[in-house]
């Protein structure tokens, strides 16, 4: 599979009023999806986090950062965004979690996906899996060295316990360049995307993974001296017009 041109990207998310989830998944499904890309952005992924009703997670792309500049002005400048923001912005309590990631190898983006996002209105069959976002959070910079050894040895692992990683990404610290828009810097952190049918098949995946005398042995250890905090888990299932479904 040939990955998407998003040498960056954005992971957002937003922890909302209470009861405010739909409310702003209608309205952003319906409003924000082809506007945003219209002017140069890629959404990859909105979500429902399955273990918080209150937040919404979504995954926005780009060719790079100073396109990343000219796409938000564009569209947070626009008549789209200024005829709904009250809306949106009503529903959130928080949306300044944002961390700004860029593949960790030629081979760690995202796939083109198989099928296309459906129109607006458009009835869709419910999401056919769910996504674990894992989120590794490091004393220093996720290097070179420490990708071979993702990719030598904690892929393989992943995968034979039947969470192969769909994509897997490392901190962008390039210079914010749409401070309106503020991101969690200072932050060392690689993320890898698993996706699987249902929420049975993540729970088999996360147990095996647990019981692998390889993941004990030989993984834990080295990823453990690295760890500055226990990784976060998202457990994510995607809306009726993410792209990543």
């Amino acid at each position: 599979m040939k990955a998407l041109r998003c040498p960056v990207v954005e992971l957002r998310q937003y922890t909302l009023h209470p009861g405010q989830r739909d409310v702003l998944i209608d309205l952003f499904d319906r409003e924000f999806v082809e506007t945003q890309e219209a002017v140069g952005a890629t959404i990859l992924g909105q979500f429902r986090d399955l273990d918080d009703p209150d937040r919404f997670v979504w995954l926005r792309g780009f060719d790079d950062m100073p396109s990343r500049a000219k796409t938000l002005e564009s569209f947070y400048g626009g008549p789209v965004w200024k005829a709904h923001r009250d809306q949106a912005n009503a529903t959130m309590i928080d949306s300044d979690d944002v961390l700004l990631l860029r593949p960790a190898s030629p081979l760690g983006g995202f796939p083109t996906p198989s099928d296309a996002r459906p129109s607006p209105g458009e009835p869709a069959p419910p999401p056919p899996s769910l996504l674990l976002a894992t989120i590794w959070y490091g004393h220093g910079p996720f290097d070179t060295a420490f990708v071979e050894f993702f990719q030598q040895r904690v892929r393989p692992v992943l995968a034979e316990t039947g969470g192969e990683p769909l994509a897997y990404l490392r901190s962008e610290h390039a210079p914010n360049t749409f401070p309106a828009l503020p991101v969690r810097t200072n932050e060392e952190v690689f993320v890898w995307f698993a996706r699987f049918t249902d929420e049975g098949h993540l729970d088999h995946h996360l147990n095996r993974l647990r019981r692998s005398e390889r993941w004990r042995e030989e993984v834990l250890p080295t990823l453990s001296e690295r760890w500055a905090r226990t990784p976060q888990r998202l457990r994510l299932a995607p809306t009726e017009r993410s792209l990543l479904r």
